[in-house]
């Protein structure tokens, strides 16, 4: 199920203009954060990050012929310090146990290494985007850094879009006690209205191609509004001596 539904969003990417001017932007940001070094993607679905950083080594749960491993985040089949950058794009959220994630994260990077992570915000205006009309829960009762057994029965794809929101925001606090060994360098909200217009992978476009370049002008202007706004939360860890 999770091959089909890589396969279809891989698709999407070559035939939805929209998308792609949204996403592009953010790879840049992405890249901008990154080391130079050996750098490593969970979660890289439709392989997009290799067209604006050539070289990474590419991996997602199945096989697929534009990846370059199967691999689990919470098990990663690579030696401690192996990484320079680990880049995460709309992956967190769908890690069952996310504290066995940041373990292998912390031993697999290399001193001053990059855990890079592009995840969902739940703010005002998505919130009841995310818990209406996207299939994936907003949970804010569940602790992400509580450590839990596996479910016999859980789907790839299973998920809580509210990860990234609690990690990084309402249990800072606990996160930065739990890892004080990773630097937090970059917390920024982003994505306000040309996004969820997109329609993303799997709905049609509300919103021209045209429009897309003065709204992102109009985004950038109401930063300071984004804990209302955002959709994205884009975040820079650094993992310290």
């Amino acid at each position: 199920m999770s091959d089909a539904i890589l396969r279809q969003h891989h698709a999407v990417w070559g035939n939805k203009p929209i998308l792609r001017l949204l996403y592009t932007e953010w790879y840049r940001e992405i890249v901008a954060w990154l080391q130079p070094g050996r750098t490593l993607e969970i979660g890289g679905g439709t392989g997009n990050l290799k067209e604006f950083y050539p070289g990474v080594i590419c991996t997602d749960i199945v096989r697929l012929p534009w990846l370059n491993a199967v691999a689990d985040a919470q098990f990663l089949p690579f030696a401690a310090e192996s990484f320079t950058n680990i880049v995460l794009f709309d992956t967190l959220h769908h890690i069952e146990n996310v504290r066995l994630f940041l373990d292998e994260a912390l031993r697999t990077l290399r001193p001053r290494g990059r855990l890079v992570i592009m995840d969902p915000y739940i703010s005002w205006l998505s919130w009841p985007i995310y818990q209406f009309l996207h299939p994936e829960p907003v949970d804010f009762g569940q602790d992400p850094l509580l450590l839990r057994a596996p479910k016999e029965d859980r789907k790839p794809f299973d998920a809580n879009q509210a990860v990234s929101t609690i990690l990084f925001e309402r249990s800072y606090g606990k996160f930065r006690t739990l890892y004080p060994q990773f630097e937090v360098r970059l917390c920024k909200r982003v994505a306000f209205f040309a996004y969820p217009l997109s329609g993303g992978f799997e709905h049609p476009s509300l919103i021209p191609l045209k429009l897309v370049r003065p709204v992102l002008t109009l985004e950038r202007t109401l930063a300071f509004l984004s804990r209302f706004l955002a959709f994205r939360i884009i975040v820079a860890l650094e993992k310290q001596m």
